[in-house]
Protein backbone atom coordinates (compact mmCIF):
# COMPACT_ATOMS: atom_id res chain seq x y z
CA UNK A 1 0.00 0.00 0.00
CA UNK A 2 1.41 3.39 -1.02
CA UNK A 3 1.91 6.29 1.41
CA UNK A 4 -1.02 8.24 -0.07
CA UNK A 5 -3.27 5.20 0.08
CA UNK A 6 -2.29 4.59 3.72
CA UNK A 7 -3.07 8.22 4.57
CA UNK A 8 -6.47 8.03 2.89
CA UNK A 9 -7.22 4.80 4.71
CA UNK A 10 -6.41 6.41 8.05
CA UNK A 11 -8.63 9.39 7.25
CA UNK A 12 -11.52 7.09 6.40
CA UNK A 13 -10.92 5.00 9.51
CA UNK A 14 -10.92 7.99 11.86
CA UNK A 15 -13.95 9.40 10.07
CA UNK A 16 -15.81 6.14 10.71
CA UNK A 17 -14.76 6.17 14.37
CA UNK A 18 -15.95 9.77 14.76
CA UNK A 19 -19.27 9.03 13.06
CA UNK A 20 -19.79 6.00 15.27
CA UNK A 21 -19.06 8.07 18.37
CA UNK A 22 -21.54 10.75 17.37
CA UNK A 23 -24.21 8.13 16.65
CA UNK A 24 -23.57 6.37 19.95
CA UNK A 25 -23.81 9.64 21.87
CA UNK A 26 -27.17 10.40 20.25
CA UNK A 27 -28.48 6.86 20.72
CA UNK A 28 -27.65 6.56 24.41
CA UNK A 29 -28.27 10.15 25.50
CA UNK A 30 -31.14 11.36 23.33
CA UNK A 31 -32.39 8.50 21.20
CA UNK A 32 -34.03 5.12 21.90
CA UNK A 33 -31.01 3.88 23.81
CA UNK A 34 -31.63 6.45 26.55
CA UNK A 35 -34.06 3.90 27.96
CA UNK A 36 -36.87 4.19 30.52
CA UNK A 37 -34.45 5.01 33.32
CA UNK A 38 -33.21 8.27 31.78
CA UNK A 39 -33.11 10.97 34.53
CA UNK A 40 -35.98 13.47 34.26
CA UNK A 41 -35.51 17.20 34.01
CA UNK A 42 -36.88 19.77 36.45
CA UNK A 43 -40.39 20.96 35.66
CA UNK A 44 -41.67 17.57 34.52
CA UNK A 45 -44.90 16.58 36.27
CA UNK A 46 -43.56 13.54 38.12
CA UNK A 47 -45.60 11.90 40.84
CA UNK A 48 -48.93 12.92 39.34
CA UNK A 49 -51.37 10.09 38.72
CA UNK A 50 -54.27 8.02 40.00
CA UNK A 51 -52.19 5.55 42.03
CA UNK A 52 -53.16 4.79 45.64
CA UNK A 53 -50.60 2.91 47.71
CA UNK A 54 -50.32 2.11 51.41
CA UNK A 55 -47.69 3.38 53.84
CA UNK A 56 -46.22 1.54 56.81
CA UNK A 57 -48.01 4.06 59.03
CA UNK A 58 -51.37 2.88 57.71
CA UNK A 59 -52.08 5.92 55.57
CA UNK A 60 -52.79 6.16 51.85
CA UNK A 61 -49.97 7.33 49.60
CA UNK A 62 -51.23 9.37 46.65
CA UNK A 63 -50.05 12.40 44.72
CA UNK A 64 -51.49 14.53 47.54
CA UNK A 65 -49.08 12.95 50.01
CA UNK A 66 -46.30 15.03 48.46
CA UNK A 67 -48.08 18.32 49.15
CA UNK A 68 -47.42 20.35 52.29
CA UNK A 69 -43.68 20.15 52.75
CA UNK A 70 -40.59 19.14 50.80
CA UNK A 71 -40.02 15.39 50.61
CA UNK A 72 -37.73 12.75 49.15
CA UNK A 73 -38.96 9.75 47.16
CA UNK A 74 -36.81 6.72 46.44
CA UNK A 75 -37.87 3.51 44.67
CA UNK A 76 -36.14 0.29 45.78
CA UNK A 77 -36.69 -3.10 47.40
CA UNK A 78 -35.72 -4.79 50.63
CA UNK A 79 -33.79 -7.65 48.98
CA UNK A 80 -31.52 -5.16 47.22
CA UNK A 81 -27.91 -6.19 47.96
CA UNK A 82 -26.15 -2.84 47.65
CA UNK A 83 -27.74 0.19 45.95
CA UNK A 84 -30.78 0.53 48.22
CA UNK A 85 -29.05 0.19 51.60
CA UNK A 86 -26.24 2.45 50.38
CA UNK A 87 -28.75 5.09 49.27
CA UNK A 88 -30.65 4.94 52.56
CA UNK A 89 -27.32 5.38 54.33
CA UNK A 90 -26.56 8.39 52.14
CA UNK A 91 -29.95 9.90 52.99
CA UNK A 92 -29.19 9.44 56.68
CA UNK A 93 -25.96 11.36 56.11
CA UNK A 94 -27.84 14.16 54.35
CA UNK A 95 -30.23 14.42 57.28
CA UNK A 96 -27.36 14.58 59.74
CA UNK A 97 -25.80 17.37 57.71
CA UNK A 98 -29.07 19.32 57.81
CA UNK A 99 -29.36 19.02 61.59
CA UNK A 100 -32.76 20.00 62.96
CA UNK A 101 -34.01 20.85 59.46
CA UNK A 102 -33.41 17.28 58.37
CA UNK A 103 -35.51 15.77 61.14
CA UNK A 104 -38.74 17.01 59.55
CA UNK A 105 -37.87 15.94 55.98
CA UNK A 106 -40.10 12.99 54.96
CA UNK A 107 -38.53 10.13 53.02
CA UNK A 108 -40.82 7.80 51.08
CA UNK A 109 -39.27 4.44 50.23
CA UNK A 110 -41.56 3.00 47.54
CA UNK A 111 -41.01 -0.66 46.76
CA UNK A 112 -40.62 -1.98 43.24
CA UNK A 113 -41.14 -5.50 44.62
CA UNK A 114 -44.65 -5.58 46.11
CA UNK A 115 -44.75 -9.39 46.10
CA UNK A 116 -42.18 -9.54 48.91
CA UNK A 117 -42.25 -6.04 50.40
CA UNK A 118 -45.47 -5.95 52.39
CA UNK A 119 -46.55 -3.48 55.07
CA UNK A 120 -45.28 -6.01 57.61
CA UNK A 121 -41.81 -6.26 56.05
CA UNK A 122 -41.06 -2.63 55.20
CA UNK A 123 -41.08 -1.09 58.73
CA UNK A 124 -38.07 -3.14 59.80
CA UNK A 125 -36.18 -2.11 56.67
CA UNK A 126 -36.73 1.66 56.90
CA UNK A 127 -37.54 2.09 60.59
CA UNK A 128 -33.97 3.03 61.58
CA UNK A 129 -34.00 6.11 59.30
CA UNK A 130 -35.74 9.09 60.94
CA UNK A 131 -38.66 10.36 58.87
CA UNK A 132 -38.64 7.37 56.51
CA UNK A 133 -41.90 5.67 55.56
CA UNK A 134 -42.23 2.48 53.56
CA UNK A 135 -44.77 2.43 50.73
CA UNK A 136 -46.25 -0.61 49.01
CA UNK A 137 -49.43 -1.80 47.32
CA UNK A 138 -50.79 -4.26 44.82
CA UNK A 139 -48.70 -4.97 41.73
CA UNK A 140 -51.25 -3.05 39.69
CA UNK A 141 -51.04 0.06 41.89
CA UNK A 142 -47.24 -0.13 42.01
CA UNK A 143 -47.27 -0.24 38.19
CA UNK A 144 -49.38 2.94 38.19
CA UNK A 145 -46.90 4.62 40.54
CA UNK A 146 -43.91 3.55 38.43
CA UNK A 147 -45.56 5.17 35.43
CA UNK A 148 -46.42 8.35 37.36
CA UNK A 149 -42.86 8.77 38.65
CA UNK A 150 -41.30 7.49 35.39
CA UNK A 151 -39.36 4.81 37.24
CA UNK A 152 -37.85 1.82 35.49
CA UNK A 153 -38.19 -1.54 37.27
CA UNK A 154 -37.78 -5.06 35.94
CA UNK A 155 -37.67 -8.48 37.58
CA UNK A 156 -34.39 -10.31 36.93
CA UNK A 157 -34.43 -14.13 37.43
CA UNK A 158 -31.50 -15.65 39.33
CA UNK A 159 -29.91 -19.04 38.83
CA UNK A 160 -31.26 -20.43 42.11
CA UNK A 161 -34.85 -19.78 41.07
CA UNK A 162 -35.08 -16.56 43.09
CA UNK A 163 -35.14 -13.11 41.52
CA UNK A 164 -33.74 -9.64 41.91
CA UNK A 165 -34.99 -6.27 40.67
CA UNK A 166 -33.31 -3.93 38.24
CA UNK A 167 -34.53 -0.41 38.90
CA UNK A 168 -33.88 3.32 38.73
CA UNK A 169 -31.46 4.30 41.48
CA UNK A 170 -31.82 8.03 42.04
CA UNK A 171 -33.61 10.00 44.77
CA UNK A 172 -36.28 12.56 43.79
CA UNK A 173 -36.85 15.82 45.61
CA UNK A 174 -40.33 17.36 45.64
CA UNK A 175 -41.07 20.86 46.90
CA UNK A 176 -43.80 21.83 49.36
CA UNK A 177 -46.32 22.16 46.53
CA UNK A 178 -45.70 18.53 45.55
CA UNK A 179 -43.87 19.57 42.38
CA UNK A 180 -40.82 17.65 41.22
CA UNK A 181 -37.70 19.74 41.85
CA UNK A 182 -34.64 17.63 40.97
CA UNK A 183 -32.95 14.26 41.30
CA UNK A 184 -29.92 13.22 43.31
CA UNK A 185 -27.93 10.58 41.49
CA UNK A 186 -26.57 7.47 43.19
CA UNK A 187 -23.90 8.52 45.71
CA UNK A 188 -24.15 12.20 44.75
CA UNK A 189 -21.85 14.69 46.42
CA UNK A 190 -23.29 15.04 49.97
CA UNK A 191 -22.38 18.72 50.35
CA UNK A 192 -24.15 19.63 47.12
CA UNK A 193 -27.19 17.57 48.10
CA UNK A 194 -27.35 19.15 51.57
CA UNK A 195 -27.18 22.63 50.06
CA UNK A 196 -30.06 21.89 47.69
CA UNK A 197 -32.13 20.29 50.45
CA UNK A 198 -31.53 23.26 52.72
CA UNK A 199 -32.72 25.58 49.98
CA UNK A 200 -35.88 23.53 49.45
CA UNK A 201 -36.64 23.34 53.18
CA UNK A 202 -36.32 27.13 53.45
CA UNK A 203 -38.77 27.73 50.66
CA UNK A 204 -36.36 28.05 47.78
CA UNK A 205 -34.55 31.08 49.18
Amino acid sequence: MTRNAMRNFRVLLWGAVLATGIWASWFFLLGPGAGPGRPPEAGIALGRGDYQLTTTTGEAFTQNSLVGQPSLVFFGFTHCPDVCPTTLGDIAGWKDELGLDGETLPVYFVTVDPERDTVEVLPEYVGWLPGAVGVTGTPEEIARALKAFRIYAKKVPLQDGDYSMDHTAYVMLFDRAGTFDQIFSYQADPERVAANLRRALRGGS
